[in-house]
């Protein structure tokens, strides 16, 4: 089986969490008619799991199971890739555990391999627990670092995170609030300005309109709070619009979205990660996404977490997981159709 050769690409798709809602998640993409018609999907994991995330979410999915070994020849979609590696029986819900994380890596893993090898045109998950991620794997930083070392890239990456259309990038992401200001530089703005507009191009923006928000109160009122807008970001701006990127600003961040909600932009670069994500979740909690960019294939999810406190119920909402899926698949598509 080739990826791409039947028109719908092929999305494999990794059960996240165990111990959250992710099972019942997957289950109930698996059975939207709607992510059928878009593409071709393999689910990772085990089918125990996934069993019981479709009797939580009281959904029937048609869907084959095959052996990690077997080869996916053309025929009936989805597929499932059964791992066998937990039995959901002794997964207790709401609760971050080892066996949770290595339940999750392993799928993970496996979704990039095919990916790589050829073998999907694009990579999604349904939500992970760090802290399970690293009890199973103690050097766990985020998805990021994790898929690098797993694909053997070595570029810059970076999380997006996507309502509908507009766009979050980020400057910085995962560190502590105390050493944001000191990663504030000029190669950081520029490299995250380049791969925003490189990325959103390959989701079929033609001239993605760059919003960049600045680090301090009022964008340091000129000068008053603070000098990164004029001595750094500022000037990481310029130097972009010169290599033909449509960025601006830097702008108030309490503002920026507003004025990006109302179409004025298609994204904003946010200096830190919170100042992007309060903004977006408080949007649209239900519908965000998060892209991996700057990876040689989509790589998503939704942008919720686990939610271990109503797991097991049968409430999750589908919205972000559907979300995820179809941009990864209208990603996936749009490179399949771009010029060699």
């Amino acid at each position: 089986m080739q990826s791409g050769s039947e028109g719908r690409p092929v999305i494999a798709l990794a059960m996240g969490d165990p111990a959250g809602i992710s099972p019942e998640l997957t289950a109930k993409i698996a059975a939207l008619n709607e992510i059928r018609a878009a593409a071709r999907l393999i689910v990772i994991g085990d089918r125990r799991v996934f069993d019981r995330g479709a009797e939580i979410a009281d959904v029937r999915p048609d869907i084959r199971s095959v052996a990690a070994d077997d080869p996916l020849e053309a025929g009936s979609w989805p597929v499932f890739i059964d791992l066998g590696h937990l039995d959901p029986a002794t997964v207790e819900q709401g609760v971050a555990s080892i066996e949770g994380g290595s339940f999750a890596l392993k799928n993970f893993r496996h979704a990039l391999a095919m990916a790589k090898r050829g073998l999907a045109d694009a990579v999604c998950f349904t939500p992970f627990n760090k802290k399970a991620m690293r009890l199973a794997h103690p050097s766990y930083d985020d998805e990021i670092s994790f898929s690098a070392e797993e694909i053997g890239t070595a570029g810059a990456a970076s999380e997006f995170n996507i309502l509908d259309r507009l766009w979050n990038a980020r400057v910085t992401s995962h560190v502590p609030l105390s050493q944001v200001a000191s990663l504030i530089t000029h190669d950081r703005v520029s490299r995250s300005l380049q791969l925003a507009d490189s990325s959103m191009r390959r989701a079929g923006f033609e001239r993605p309109r760059i919003a960049v928000a600045g680090l301090n109160p009022h964008a340091g009122d000129g000068g008053t709070f603070g000098r990164e807008e004029i001595d750094v970001i500022e000037p990481a701006v310029e130097e972009a619009r010169g290599r033909g990127i449509e960025a601006s600003g830097p702008f108030p961040a309490d503002t920026v979205f507003l004025r990006a909600k109302s179409g004025a932009f298609d994204a904003v670069l946010t200096m830190y990660h919170d100042q992007g994500q309060i903004a977006m979740k408080l949007m649209g909690f239900d519908r965000g996404v998060t892209l991996l960019g700057g990876f040689p294939f989509p790589i998503c999810t939704p942008a919720h977490g686990t939610a271990y406190d109503i797991a097991g119920q049968g409430i999750a909402n589908i919205g972000a997981t559907r979300a995820a899926v179809l941009l990864a698949a209208e990603m996936a598509s749009s490179h399949q159709r771009a010029p060699a």
